[in-house]
């Protein structure tokens, strides 16, 4: 009797220490879609799949149906057949964080794409994020300096603050996004490269990390021939990361390109599992997910630090009544819009002033410095309106005193946007400059 007790009690600690596998087999495959046996998992689990090649597929949960789990592959791999078995793997809800991302470049799971050893840490951070007490946020009252002289001065940034960069393709989006990577003052730089060609992505990982001196650069890239479950899971991540190091204190700065790119991958989710589509195709998830994603960046609560986020929003064809661009413009904190027009006349970065605000601008500047932005404004303004009548013949000079400094002025206020991408500008720089420009006109008038 002993000798059955003794082996009862050793097979019942030996099985606490047996890891059960959830599992179930294929049962269809449709599109990009996999139904499967049902096993109990939440959305977003992460799933394994054997593969007829002897190698397994990773795989993510989107939705249940008739029964079933409905399940999409990570890869464009048609490897698979009926009875094939699908493993859980995790609930992919954390990820693992810790100060060894810091001068990383990694993929939408975490891989690493450097060519370094991958992360593992204790420490974990829940991959959707933490619900924060709005009443609970610190206030943002300070700027924030992203090294680029016209933002700094005439749309100046505060220390969390959104900001949309609203624009079309090649009117140099990316090389003011590298600029803002460079010289912004902030202790973490979180990229999100979500959805972009890959010799883009390789082009900004190389210029970012060569520049990286103090080592404080994390890339997630996730190219446009990924999966649309690892795109928004890359932006996911990216979100997340820097939500950590807010929590840590630290004052970073997330850029994600492009939140369009992250807003087609939902589409794509979305369409698959049977929503309606609405304005251009977009189902309602994808205009719920946008204010989603956003809100969780911004000021933490008492000691936290900051999270400063721009956006890339791309305008196809120019058009900003797109309903992501509507979505975005309308839960961010300003818009700063890159005009293709000034491109063409080789004004760089191509900030169309005129159309770019920051919400946030008159509580965190002094007032003589926004009463100069306005005027300079103005004189942009003023400018263009009266360029084509001017040029035609219709207007003689002394009719107009405000049309008159317009164009006085024009030459020097084309100098004072354009920027070198190899210069920094600090925020104090940039508002002497400012200065000088309004008061040099000043200065002359009283001359004469």
């Amino acid at each position: 009797m002993n000798i059955i007790k003794n082996l009862l009690i050793n097979n019942s600690i030996s099985t606490k220490h047996i890891k059960t596998e959830v599992s179930g087999l294929i049962r269809s495959f449709e599109g990009n879609i996999i139904e499967t046996d049902p096993f109990p998992a939440t959305v977003g689990s992460i799933c394994e799949i054997e593969c007829t090649n002897n190698r397994n597929n990773s795989a993510e949960i989107i939705g249940f149906r008739n029964n079933k789990n409905l399940i999409a592959m990570h890869q464009s791999d048609n490897n698979v057949k009926i009875g094939s078995k699908v493993r859980l793997v995790n609930d992919g809800v954390n990820l693992e964080v810790s100060d060894d991302l810091l001068g990383r470049v990694l993929d939408g799971m975490g891989n690493p794409l450097d060519g370094k050893e991958k992360i593992f840490s204790r420490e974990t951070w829940p991959l959707h994020g933490k619900t924060i007490n709005p009443l609970e946020r610190n206030k943002v009252d300070t700027a924030f300096d992203v090294g680029v002289r016209s933002i700094n001065s005439l749309i100046t940034i505060g220390k969390g603050q959104r900001i949309g960069i609203i624009a079309g393709s090649g009117v140099g989006k990316s090389v003011l996004l590298q600029m803002m990577s460079k010289y912004s003052v902030a202790d973490v730089v979180v990229v999100g490269l979500i959805g972009e060609r890959a010799r883009e992505v390789k082009t900004m990982v190389e210029t970012l990390t060569k520049f990286d001196e103090s080592n404080k650069i994390i890339i997630i890239a996730v190219p446009a021939d990924r999966s649309p479950l690892l795109r928004m899971r890359g932006a996911n991540r990216c979100t997340a990361i820097a939500e950590y190091y807010r929590s840590k204190g630290k004052n970073v700065l997330l850029i994600m390109d492009s939140l369009t790119r992250v807003a087609h991958a939902k589409r794509e989710i979305g369409l698959a599992l049977g929503e309606q589509p609405t304005s251009k195709g977009y189902p309602p998830s994808v205009i719920s997910m946008i204010p989603a994603l956003i809100e969780r960046t911004g000021n933490g609560i008492k000691n936290e630090g900051s999270i400063t986020a721009f956006y890339t929003v791309l305008a196809d064809s120019d058009d900003h009544n797109d309903p992501v661009v509507d979505s975005a413009r309308a839960i961010l904190d300003g818009h700063i819009i890159l005009s293709r027009e000034q491109s063409q006349l080789g004004i760089y970065p191509a900030i169309d002033i005129k159309n770019s605000i920051s919400r946030i601008m008159d509580d965190i500047v002094t007032k003589e410095q926004n009463n100069l932005a306005k005027h300079f404004k103005k004189l942009v303004s003023v400018y263009y309106e009266s360029r084509d009548l001017v040029l035609m013949g219709g207007y003689n000079k002394g009719q107009d005193s405000a049309i008159d400094e317009a164009h006085e002025m024009w030459p020097r206020i084309v100098e004072f946007i354009k920027q070198d991408q190899n210069i920094k500008s600090t925020f104090e720089d940039s508002k002497k400059e400012l200065e000088t420009l309004i008061n040099l006109k000043t200065t002359n008038d009283k001359g004469k």
